[in-house]
């Protein structure tokens, strides 16, 4: 064999040897109990998938710092979920875990991040073959119902799919068998008066009549072809499993579907299973049957959030009162609010930051600006806590 070939042969090889190693490690198998014994020892959140990173988009979820779908990876909606954390606790913004973000987050650890759960027959009714892509043969269906029981437990627990199926290796998902699953919180309460959306870092904050944030979602937010609106409108009414109205004449043409038509309700319908509609003829802030693809997707000018996470928006949101603000490329939610993310006392291994750090989105958006202003760690840990939470009593 000619050198240069041989020299090439074990250069591939060598890549590949690293890939398989690198996958291998992303896969790494992991138990819900190593979940709840996960402990953060400094630095980042390590790469691939893992029982530490799997812990803490738990407790984010808690906060109401949605990290999107539970599944152990770090990737672009952790750290965009890390990102709106820090933001909302005053901490210097660069999405990266460290022990201040870790410490504000065991406020939320004060119960299993795991739980058993048994299935039941309930869980396995309803479902359906396969959702089709082509709208008229998605309006010949009855419903767009979950395709399987994991499908149907993932939006339960805030989990992908295939998180369940990692956790539970070997277990067939049929009722009367007890798995493992993460254990989120339940639906954040209270009243939203203003929404406010940044489509460069895709986060959606919610806040009520004091300036209080209460949640900030993960979103994808209109696309090159098909933008989201500009300005400020407001929420005019709330439609829970709603269906679909196809309009080609009105929004996008897909294929050959010329026709209006109607697509039946559903979590796989093409709004999922809530549809908040603004005063901006045509736009709303809707589910998404496909939660893991957030970042990845487009929309046709709508919000599109996870269904868990647009029904809890949905019973916070009120009709002619809470306003919805897009706001300008260059604007951070931090400079809408009035306030910005700042350094905290004894951080002095992390430099504060002026701006929201550039995430890798397919359409490589470059986030807003932030100024920084000082903050004490104590102010940090009490705008990091829900209206209403109460520390466990120390034992």
């Amino acid at each position: 064999m000619p050198p240069f070939v041989f020299g090439l042969s074990f250069a591939f090889s060598a890549l590949m040897a690293a890939f398989a190693s690198s996958h291998a490690h992303a896969d790494a198998p992991f138990t819900a109990a190593q979940i709840e014994a996960a402990t953060y020892g400094g630095g980042d959140l390590p790469a691939g998938r893992s029982a530490l990173t799997a812990k803490v988009q738990v407790l984010l979820d808690r906060s109401g710092t949605s990290p999107g779908v539970i599944d152990g990876f770090k990737g672009g909606m952790s750290k965009s979920a890390i990102m709106a954390f820090e933001r909302r606790s005053g901490l210097p913004v660069d999405g990266v875990m460290d022990p201040h973000v870790w410490n504000l987050l065991q406020s939320f650890a004060h119960q299993p991040v795991t739980m058993t759960y048994t299935i039941t027959d309930q869980d396995a009714q309803g479902l359906v073959d396969a959702i089709p892509a082509d709208y008229a043969e998605k309006a010949q269906m009855r419903m767009m119902g979950y395709t399987s029981i994991a499908e149907r437990l993932g939006e339960r627990f805030h989990m992908d799919d295939k998180f369940i199926a990692f956790l539970n290796p070997g277990s067939v998902l049929a009722p009367g068998a007890t798995i493992s699953v993460t254990a989120p919180s339940s639906p954040i309460r209270g009243e939203v008066t203003r929404i406010i959306i940044d489509k460069s870092t895709r986060r959606v904050a919610a806040f009520n009549a004091r300036g209080r944030m209460l949640v900030d979602y993960p979103a994808t937010i209109g696309s090159d072809a098909t933008p989201s609106p500009s300005g400020t409108h407001h929420v005019t009414t709330v439609a829970l499993n709603p269906n679909y109205t196809y309009n080609p004449q009105r929004n996008f043409k897909q294929g050959r579907n010329d026709k209006p038509l109607i697509v039946p309700p559903g979590p796989n319908g093409p709004v999922g299973s809530v549809w908040i509609d603004l005063s901006k003829p045509s736009y709303g802030i809707h589910g998404t049957p496909s939660p893991s693809r957030l970042f990845h997707s487009q929309s046709h000018g709508c919000v599109r959030l996870t269904n868990w996470d647009a029904q809890e928006l949905a019973g916070m949101v009120r009709s002619g009162v809470t306003t919805v603000e897009f706001l300008q490329p260059g604007v951070s939610i931090a400079e809408a609010i009035g306030t910005a993310p700042g350094p905290v006392a004894n951080r002095a291994e992390t430099p504060a930051t002026t701006a929201e750090p550039e995430l890798d989105f397919p359409d490589n958006a470059t986030p807003g600006a932030a100024t920084a202003t000082p903050d004490p760690l104590s102010s940090a840990l009490s705008d990091a806590l829900p209206d209403g939470f109460a520390a466990p009593a120390v034992q």
